[in-house]
């Protein structure tokens, strides 16, 4: 019972990490990859062949 319940303490502290490192609206790191692709490809499409 008490691995089950450190089990899913685990899990939980997981799932705020994730939503606190990776899902943060503007400072999180799905938004600077979603930033600079954006970037990249603005860039590529404006290059002259």
């Amino acid at each position: 019972m008490r691995n089950i319940l450190i089990t899913v303490m685990m899990l939980i502290v997981v799932a705020l990490m994730f939503n606190a490192i990776i899902a943060t609206d503007n400072t999180g790191t799905r938004d600077r990859i979603e930033t600079h692709g954006n970037t990249a490809n603005t860039t590529l499409g404006n290059l002259q062949p």
